[in-house]
């Protein structure tokens, strides 16, 4: 891994909502989010803290998290409750498209990407623990994540990948030929070929300095765009290579135990071949926990599932001049 640079924060915008968990932008540059009490929220003039103002695009009556707009302006939402959604930004219609795999309740959906023919894939984090016990199933590593398909016009999804150790993060290859995706309680991506000899398996993509969580990109031209939700935690290594009897008693605690993120945060960008041409990194931050970040003309948006607001931070100057060597 390349050396960090600084993450530069610019300023923080109050949301009066917790838990901005993913943030993804539109075509005019205004950032959405879904928070804890339901309800996803569109903000505008993020440049200026003064100027920065949200508005209520829809409730899902559920817990948001993972967003990606789509091209007729509708919104894939990953609700951690009831399951793959598609809200109407406009009126607010919140339309369930899938919450069952295999007769199984799909809860934890995570994040969620769309292909060009109208398929979905998204993940599930966790078959295990819920949302509000996400903790449990990084300490216990259980394995139960998994990356999900929905076809176009099917009323179930199918499962392409499974044992993932809390699946997250999600983003399409610049050539649609593979999916990214974040294995947050492995620390790294792992590629899922959609096309050629390989179609259907999946490989490392990229071993992380830190915990990712979701994904973002722009466009096909642009990088993968990875926040670490936190560094890397030597005890958790160790404790991974312990029974499962162990790892599970040691979850039960850590459910019920008082949690603190880390003050040291972290964003990278990655280009299509899983090389680093970004990594942005800050200690002692007083914005924690970043689970998403967007880029906005010269600023990168970071949300995070813990605070209830976003960060503004600097944008690096060009993709190009931060490749590594």
């Amino acid at each position: 891994m390349d050396r960090s640079t600084a993450l530069v924060p610019l300023h923080y915008v109050s949301l009066g909502a917790r838990g901005p968990e993913d943030v993804v932008v539109d075509a005019r540059g205004r950032v959405l989010t879904g928070v804890a009490d339901g309800r996803i929220l569109r903000v505008d003039h993020l440049g200026d803290p003064r100027t920065a103002r949200a508005e209520v695009l829809a409730d899902t009556g559920g817990r948001p998290l993972g967003l990606e707009l789509l091209p007729d302006g509708d919104l894939l939402v990953c609700d951690a409750e009831r399951g793959l959604l598609r809200v109407g930004p406009d009126d607010g219609t919140v339309h369930v498209l899938a919450d069952s795999v295999a007769g199984e309740p799909l809860r934890f959906c995570s994040n969620a990407v769309a292909l060009p023919d109208g398929t979905v894939c998204f993940t599930v984090s966790s078959r295990r623990h819920p949302l509000d016990q996400w903790i449990g199933d990084i300490v216990e590593h259980t394995g139960t994540g998994r990356l999900l398909r929905l076809a176009p016009g099917a009323r179930e999804p199918e499962v392409l990948l499974e044992g993932l150790q809390f699946a997250n993060g999600i983003a399409l290859s610049g050539d649609g030929s593979f999916l990214v995706v974040a294995e947050t309680g492995a620390r790294r991506l792992i590629r899922f070929h959609l096309t050629g000899p390989r179609a259907g398996s999946s490989d490392l993509f990229a071993d992380l300095p830190g915990m990712p969580d979701n994904l973002w990109r722009a466009g096909p031209d642009g990088p993968v765009w990875v926040a670490l939700a936190s560094p890397r935690v030597p005890p958790l290594d160790l404790l991974h290579r312990t029974s499962a009897a162990v790892r599970a008693a040691a979850a039960r605690a850590a459910v019920h135990a008082p949690y603190r993120p880390s003050g040291t945060v972290g964003v990278l960008a990655l280009d299509d071949h899983g090389r680093t041409v970004h990594h942005l990194n800050r200690r002692r931050s007083g914005y924690r926990m970043v689970t998403s970040v967007c880029a906005v003309g010269d600023h990168l948006v970071l949300g995070s599932l813990w605070e209830p607001g976003v960060a503004v931070c600097a944008r690096p100057a060009s993709a190009e001049a931060g490749r590594a060597r």
